[in-house]
């Protein structure tokens, strides 16, 4: 029953969360709500005003809390906005992944250089940072072993991340393609893996190799385990 009723909370919140997502307009340019200025300006409400932070809400319930989060949501978040601006290829290794991520827009191909640098440091430190992914709970908990090869280009980055652990290179692809989800379809991917985030709820078993599921199905993926 106690379990039942966190489910229906988190939920709840993640409505919330989610309206204030799509309020957001999509833009690169300097000013906008689509990038830095939104990491002050908490979704849209001004902390110097009694606002809220972007890490404030049902997003303290998704992630970890550290001195970096303000500023890795605000990349997670310009970039899925602009996600029509994005390029990006996955090519499936036998151990692993190889994906390259790039933008014609300055600003966008600096966000993703900046997002993959973030997140490549956190991996490498055990500092996990998580608002969507379903997959990425396994590869932080396995992060010593895989081996990461990252690539900056004028535009963007090339990543390549291995392993020898078969539940990892699973781990890896799928979360290949929930970025890839981002890339294609922007905020809508984004509410749909930040509600199967919110409905594995605080403390629950950590989903390993699954792909986020929507709202509303309740079969396991036959990849889904717990540690």
């Amino acid at each position: 029953m106690q379990y039942t009723s966190q489910i229906a909370i988190s939920v709840a919140a993640a409505l919330v969360f989610a309206a204030a997502v799509f309020a957001q307009p999509a833009s690169s340019g300097p000013g906008t709500a689509g990038h830095g200025p939104m990491m002050g300006q908490g979704m849209g409400h001004s902390p110097g005003a009694g606002g809220h932070s972007p890490m404030g809400g049902p997003t303290m319930m998704l992630t970890k809390q550290d001195a970096n989060s303000a500023t890795d949501m605000g990349l997670v978040m310009g970039l899925v906005h602009n996600n029509t601006r994005i390029k990006r290829t996955v090519t499936k290794l036998p151990d692993g992944i190889k994906t390259i991520t790039e933008s014609d827009d300055l600003k966008v191909a600096q966000d993703i250089k900046a997002h993959v640098a973030s997140m490549s440091g956190r991996l490498k430190d055990g500092r996990e940072f998580n608002l969507f992914s379903t997959t990425l709970p396994v590869i932080f908990d396995n992060a010593k072993n895989i081996k990461s090869v990252v690539e900056m280009t004028d535009k963007g980055a090339i990543v390549t991340r291995t392993s020898t652990d078969a539940k990892v290179v699973a781990a890896l692809q799928a979360h290949a393609g929930e970025v890839t989800e981002l890339v294609q379809e922007g905020p809508t991917a984004f509410h749909r893996g930040m509600m199967s985030r919110m409905t594995m709820g605080h403390g629950s078993p950590r989903v390993g190799t699954g792909v986020a599921r929507k709202p509303g199905d309740t079969k396991p993926a036959a990849a889904d385990h717990t540690h």
